[in-house]
């Protein structure tokens, strides 16, 4: 109703506008602005008509793993973290990381980003497979090209108003110290925390925090949206759009593909939506990829 209501009153500005501006240059600028104003407000009210499924109004969980490949698949996984980082400052999203594992030599091993905002799982859920880079290696002497792989996979965040039980039985706790070079990801306790559910045998860990509680709070909420997510599937029989999304996470099946040579494009493989602006991309220019995804969903 809000959004309704806003469309409503800018175009009743817009009218205005238009009945006074035919002999004035300044109302004839501001009539401009009106105008660009509302198809935006119009494009983002067509957006969200698209999200309709009823976990799309939560946060987000965002995880992000290296596919094999060593240094390579994780540097290209620190760059997707930096991407969806940026998209959440575009957006006025609040990104927390929630965990982070440094890889060997550069990049990550892993890392899960708590992403808060309206709209941010439906939204991001676009995200979710096998993301593929094709570029000259920086880390090959012999600049050879090289293509890396990293899945990402993203879950809504369970509201209170969601039941989750889970049974301090049925959950093992590990605490250990924080991996890292240095800085914010390193702590000198053993504060980082490792939650494995025993009857799934779905292991979720939390380490940013210097708390060992916070890490556990944290942690547990990560288990209670993965734990929410398969009650969804066993409810709605593996919903067709889950079962998609988990054969795409397999190597070799990516959504999209990021090229940076021999010449730059971006390409989501289910929308065929492609750009040769790779930098902006990876600046967290994505909401073109997003909105292709809903649309060819809605289809």
């Amino acid at each position: 109703m809000e959004e309704s209501a806003r469309l409503e009153k800018s175009l009743g500005d817009l009218e205005t506008l238009e009945e006074l501006s035919s002999d004035d240059a300044d109302l004839k600028v501001e009539l401009q602005q009106q105008h660009v104003e509302l198809d935006r407000l119009l494009a983002d009210f067509e957006l969200r008509t698209l999200l309709s499924d009823r976990d799309d109004p939560n946060d987000a969980i965002v995880s992000i793993h290296p596919g094999a490949g060593g240094t390579e698949s994780q540097d290209w996984a620190e760059m997707l973290l930096r991407l969806y980082t940026r998209w959440c400052e575009r957006h006025g999203y609040q990104a927390d990381l929630i965990d982070y594992s440094v890889g060997d030599e550069a990049g990550i091993k892993s890392a899960t980003l708590e992403v808060r905002g309206d709209y941010a799982y439906g939204y991001l859920k676009s995200e979710s497979g096998v993301h593929r880079l094709v570029r000259i290696s920086p880390f090959d002497a012999n600049q050879r090209r090289h293509t890396s792989f990293a899945s990402v996979f993203v879950l809504p965040e369970v509201g209170e108003e969601i039941l989750i039980e889970i049974n301090p039985d049925d959950i093992r706790i590990d605490t250990f110290r924080a991996s890292g070079a240095g800085g914010q990801h390193v702590n000198k306790t053993s504060s980082a925390i490792r939650i494995t559910h025993i009857p799934t045998n779905i292991v979720v860990q939390c380490q940013t925090e210097r708390s060992q509680l916070k890490n556990k709070e944290s942690a547990l909420k990560v288990l209670k949206a993965r734990l929410y997510q398969r009650a969804r599937e066993e409810e709605e029989k593996k919903l067709e759009e889950y079962v998609k999304n988990k054969k795409k996470i397999e190597w070799g099946s990516q959504i999209r593909s990021y090229v940076f040579h021999p010449y730059n494009m971006v390409k989501d493989h289910r929308t065929s939506c492609e750009t040769s602006n790779t930098s902006a991309v990876m600046d967290g220019a994505i909401d073109e990829f997003i909105t292709a995804y809903l649309n060819w969903k809605d289809k």
